[in-house]
């Protein structure tokens, strides 16, 4: 079973209990989205993020493969100058009308030290290889995300991270990193060296340079048991903090119109690897949907079959190297709004969350991620100064995803949350200023590094500088 399986099988049943009239009204809605032309009328190309709701017309498109061609590129390529990994991030941190940067032809790890278990890496390395590759040497990172396509590059540049009290987000193990400037300069950064820039860069959503390498603190490669169990909602959310404390990494999934969550613990383990199987986690969601499909006009009848096929369901155990474990394939698209609260505030937010959903979207069947993480020292960090409780909202691609905003954003905010910055939110410039404490000090730094905002697409214009 992989991250996001829900453990619900049986949707025929669900099928066999629905009621007439569900299905033309379903099969109406669940259209593709229509996608923008594949050209522009001037002929350039498109370029669209993995969810479909961010995309632009690059003038130009360039893929580096080594720093005096990445140096040539900054010197002279037109701007907005974007760099791009996997395109997961669902905010308009990519779109440009200048050029687009993909870091994949620099990729690989670089060097390693066996003693100290530092190693260092190209930062468009994707994780997944990064995974192998670092256990192919012995190490791990101490914690990585759900999803394992990004490059490292764009994964530390959103402050994407994985889950475990006491565990940092990704940025949080990186020791030092290699920046070069628009000029085409590379500047070594660390806690000694230009720490001004270590200190914002590390979570810079590029707009402060291009990441070229960096050097990350990791850990003995070891393996992990993962059990997996469906448990009832309030029960889990008691005894949150006690799952926090027991497991070395530990997460669960809220699931909408059932009372129900799946709670995903790892621990370390000297057991024999036992594989978790080909990934179902496609059929898993689907399988919830048509619940959501054939059930959904009528939430007792839907909490009641789900209830009904949990309850025999089974925990599922998996042992293996923690990169394999801790990530998962994606191959159902989404859209997400996450947000990392003040961890005294987790819980109360994700159940004012799931009671909104509850009472005005019956179309939601995405379960709801909820994570912890601990506090770093990173400026523009959403952990900054503050362990953290994160709760992550998801809608299908092809359903409509305004709720995000009218339901669930203003809980959030309420509760204290900082948004993650590859995730959907509606915060300008200002609302960033007072989550933030040093987001002027970030700012000063960013424009002595880049004085000609050859890094700023409109968003990031509309951040830094209140330019709409």
């Amino acid at each position: 079973m992989t991250s996001r399986r829900m453990l619900l099988a049986g949707a025929g049943g669900a099928a066999v209990l629905g009621l007439g009239g569900a299905v033309g009204y379903r099969a109406w809605r669940d259209r593709e989205p229509a996608s923008p032309p594949a050209l522009s009328p001037d002929g350039k190309l498109l370029w669209r993020n993995w969810s479909g709701i961010q995309s632009s017309y690059p003038a130009k498109r360039a893929g580096p493969t080594s720093e005096t061609e990445l140096a040539e590129v900054l010197k002279s390529a037109p701007a907005p100058i974007r760099a791009v990994g996997a395109g997961h991030s669902f905010t308009a941190l990519v779109p440009t009308a200048g050029t687009l940067l993909t870091l994949d032809g620099l990729s690989g790890l670089v060097s390693y030290d066996p003693k100290t278990l530092q190693a260092t890496v190209k930062a468009g390395t994707r994780l997944g290889d990064l995974g192998a590759a670092l256990a192919a040497v012995g190490q791990e990172m101490p914690n990585i995300p759900d999803i394992n396509k990004q490059s490292l590059a764009g994964a530390l540049s959103t402050a994407t991270h994985g889950t475990g009290r006491g565990l940092k987000a990704l940025h949080g193990e990186v020791l030092a990193f290699k920046l070069m400037t628009a000029k085409g300069e590379v500047l070594e950064c660390s806690p000694t060296k230009h720490a001004e820039v270590y200190n914002t860069a590390r979570v810079g959503l590029g707009a402060f340079g291009i990441l070229t390498e960096v050097t990350l603190q990791n850990k003995p490669l070891q393996r992990i048991k993962k059990r997996v169990e469906i448990r009832d909602f309030q029960e889990v959310c008691d005894d949150w903090l006690n799952l926090q404390l027991k497991h070395r990494n530990v997460e669960f999934y809220a699931l909408p119109f059932t009372g129900k969550a799946a709670v995903f613990a790892s621990d370390i383990t000297e057991e024999p690897e036992a594989p978790r199987g080909p990934d179902v986690e496609s059929q898993s969601l689907y399988d919830l949907k048509a619940l959501r499909d054939w059930a959904g006009f009528a939430p007792p009848l839907r909490r009641w079959i789900a209830q009904k096929v949990m309850a025999s369901e089974k925990p599922e155990v998996m042992v293996g190297e923690s990169w394999k474990m801790l990530s998962s394939e994606r191959p159902v698209r989404f859209i997400e709004m996450e947000f990392h609260l003040p961890r005294d505030q987790q819980i109360a937010a994700l159940k004012e969350v799931v009671a909104a959903i509850e009472a005005h979207r019956s179309d939601v069947f995405f379960p709801i991620e909820v994570r912890t993480i601990e506090a770093d020292d990173a400026w523009l960090s959403p952990f900054y100064q503050r362990p953290s409780g994160s709760v992550a909202v998801h809608a299908y691609y092809k359903d409509d995803y305004s709720f995000l905003f009218t339901l669930v954003e203003p809980i959030l905010r309420r509760h204290g949350g900082r948004p993650h910055w590859g995730k959907l939110n509606s915060l300008k410039g200002a609302d960033f200023a007072a989550l933030y404490p040093r987001w002027k000090e970030a700012g000063e730094v960013r424009r002595a590094l880049d004085p000609d905002d050859r890094f700023l697409n409109p968003y990031l214009r509309s951040l830094f500088l209140g330019q709409a």
